[in-house]
């Protein structure tokens, strides 16, 4: 079954996903990542009967990455808290055309969502539906063409990430409904979920959960780099 676990315990699970793959139903019809994960787990244990998977996060289609999934009803409600507490730290690569004006910064904006062209924009403060996205950024390795900026977003807006830096002139590789020149190949954008810290909510004790970048000449080029300069 074509899911890539990374991580699972009695409560919780977590899958690098594929670009192009749906964390929750949607229009397309398309077989979300819950029901895969439901049919991997009654395989796997021999379940008979209703398997639970309680959607903690969501990615959007076209990023890759880290995504956490719980397996009890305890353990999502006990997640949605520390989500909602911000207590998940949450890391993210992005491949960007152009280089920052900074090698790092902090980003406050103020984003609304437009529903029918399912699109976020940045508007003054005050703006009616508008929400607060905060996200820190730093550049930790280039090549010829492109930069790779390491972000860790404070809030968990409608396409955040894709906003903020579309709006400082960081457009993400292939994400040409924020302004890329072209699209990937495979309809990705150059956006992965990269790692995830947080207190597990039943166990008590620290995890860290990485997940590695998409099987891509580019991706692991700049993985590499970041590799070596630690």
């Amino acid at each position: 079954m074509a899911i890539d676990v990374i991580y699972e315990d009695n409560h919780l699970i977590a899958v690098n996903k594929a670009s192009g793959d749906i964390t929750q139903g949607d229009k397309t019809g398309d077989e979300p990542l819950p029901e895969k994960i439901k049919r991997w787990l009654a395989e796997k244990y021999k379940k008979e009967g209703n398997v639970f998977c309680g959607v903690i996060h969501r990615l959007d289609r076209p990023t890759s990455g880290l995504v956490i999934f719980s397996k009890t009803s305890k353990a999502l409600s006990r997640m949605n808290e520390l989500f909602k507490k911000q207590e998940v730290q949450k890391v993210y690569w992005a491949i960007v055309e152009t280089k920052p004006k900074n090698p790092q910064g902090n980003l406050l904006d103020y984003l609304r969502k437009n529903k029918d062209q399912n699109k976020s924009y940045s508007v003054k403060k005050g703006t009616p539906e508008a929400k607060e996205a905060e996200l820190d950024y730093r550049l930790i390795a280039q090549s010829d063409r492109y930069f790779l900026l390491e972000v860790r977003p404070k809030t968990g807006r409608h396409h955040q990430i894709r906003t903020q830096l579309s709006n400082i002139g960081c457009i993400i590789k292939g994400d040409v409904k924020y302004g890329a020149k072209r699209s990937n190949k495979d309809g990705s954008i150059s956006l992965h979920a990269r790692k995830v810290e947080f207190i597990h909510p039943v166990k008590k004790e620290p995890i860290e959960i990485t997940a590695k970048v998409p099987n891509e000449p580019l991706w692991k080029w700049f993985e590499k780099e970041v590799r070596q300069k630690n």
